[in-house]
């Protein structure tokens, strides 16, 4: 079975991680950032697939 923990989402309201959002912006709009999906999902740390037992 999966662990719930592994399932939610990071809370994107926390300052720290306001904060790496408006960097992950600020690289996208300089024209820095070429994937903004592989983007978020490193400074996030969420892995979105699913992993079976």
């Amino acid at each position: 079975m999966l662990d719930k923990k592994s399932q939610q989402s990071p809370d994107l309201t926390t300052p720290e991680n306001v904060q790496k959002g408006q960097q992950v912006y600020a690289r996208v709009v300089s024209g820095q950032c070429k994937d903004v999906t592989a983007e978020l999902k490193a400074t996030y740390s969420h892995d979105i697939t699913r992993k079976s037992n």
